[in-house]
C-alpha cells in the first residue's frame, strides 16, 4: 500500500528552510561562477549518450523514444556538456567555460542535485582552485582527496592485479601480493609518506605519482589527503581526480578526461549534502 505522503525512496522534497537554503547555495555558486567566466548550460532530461558516463550502466533508467532507440533519463552532466556545446552548439559559440545546476538520476529512483562546471582545454589545478572558492563561499571547509585513475590501470596492465580490487578497494587483496611497493602505495596518505616510497615504486609509476604531487602542491586546500590506489567511478576520468568530503560525506569530485579528442576538466558539487553541512556547521 501507498501512502498519500510517500515519495519514492531517494528522491527528494524541499520544502521552508531546505528550500531557501538550496536557492541560497545555486544563488553564490552561479554568481561566483559567473565571475570566473563561466556561461550557464541546462542540458535535456533524456539523453541518448549517458552509457560513455556511468561504469555500472545497471544505473541508469531507460526508455524509448518514437523510433524505439534507447533513452536513459540524465545520470551524468559531464560528457551531454562537452557533446552538446561542441556538437550542436558548435562554431555559434566559442566559449570554453560552462557550468550547470541541476539533477541527475540513478536506479531505481535517485534523485542528486548537483552543481557543476566543465571547461574544455582547461588545467584541473585551474578547476580545482574553483572549487575551492566555492567551498569558502558557502563556509564550508572540506577534506581534500586527490588521486590518479592512472596508477591502478597501469598496476593492473602491467602487474597483473586485477582492476576489480582497486574498484571494490579490496585493501586486503592489495596488501596480500608479492608486490611490497603495493602495500606501501595503499598507506600513503600525506606528502611526506608518498616522497618516503616513491624511489621504491616502480619507474613506470613514477610520472603519474609526481603529476600528484604537484596537484596537491597547487592547491590551497589545509586539509589535503592523497589517495593512489582510489579507482573512480565515473567512465570518462582519464587521469588526476580529486574528491571533497566533510564527515565522510562525499561533497564534491572532478578531474580531467579527454572526450571526443576534446580535452577537458570540470567538477561537480553535491548539493544536498552541502545543504547538511552548511546546516551543520551553523548549529556549531
Amino acid at each position: 500500500m501507498i501512502f498519500a505522503h510517500e515519495i519514492p525512496a531517494g528522491s527528494r522534497l524541499y520544502f521552508g528552510e531546505t528550500a531557501k537554503e538550496k536557492r541560497r547555495i545555486e544563488r553564490i555558486a552561479s554568481e561566483l561562477l559567473e565571475k570566473e567566466g563561466f556561461e550557464e548550460i541546462a542540458t535535456p532530461l533524456f539523453s541518448y549518450h549517458q552509457h560513455q558516463s556511468v561504469r555500472d550502466t545497471k544505473e541508469l533508467l531507460r526508455l524509448s523514444d518514437p523510433q524505439n532507440r534507447e533513452v536513459t533519463l540524465r545520470a551524468d552532466s559531464t560528457i551531454d556538456v562537452v557533446r552538446l556545446v561542441t556538437k550542436r552548439l558548435g562554431r555559434s559559440t566559442s566559449q570554453k567555460k560552462w557550468f550547470y545546476i541541476q539533477p541527475v538520476y540513478r536506479y531505481p529512483t535517485r534523485e542528486i542535485n548537483q552543481i557543476g562546471a566543465e571547461w574544455l582545454g582547461g588545467d584541473l589545478a585551474d578547476v580545482l582552485d574553483v572549487t575551492m572558492s566555492l567551498f569558502e563561499a558557502f563556509g564550508v571547509d572540506p577534506i581534500l582527496q586527490i588521486s590518479n585513475i592512472r596508477i591502478p590501470v597501469i598496476i593492473s596492465e602491467e602487474f597483473g592485479v586485477p582492476l576489480a580490487w582497486f574498484a571494490s578497494m579490496q585493501l586486503e587483496k592489495l596488501l596480500g601480493t608479492e608486490h611490497a611497493w603495493l602495500g606501501e602505495l595503499a598507506r600513503v596518505q600525506h606528502m611526506e609518506q608518498l616522497d618516503a616510497v616513491l624511489s621504491r615504486v616502480p619507474e613506470v609509476l613514477r610520472p603519474e605519482l609526481e603529476a600528484m604531487k604537484e596537484l596537491m602542491a597547487a592547491c590551497r586546500c589545509e586539509q589535503c589527503v592523497l589517495a593512489p590506489l582510489y579507482y573512480a567511478r565515473m567512465r570518462y576520468y582519464d587521469g588526476l581526480f580529486f574528491q571533497c568530503f566533510r564527515d565522510n560525506t562525499p561533497l564534491a569530485s572532478g578531474g580531467h578526461f579527454i572526450n571526443d579528442d576534446i580535452s577537458a576538466a570540470g567538477f561537480a558539487l553535491y548539493t544536498d549534502a552541502l545543504i547538511e553541512a552548511r546546516t551543520k556547521g551553523n548549529d556549531r
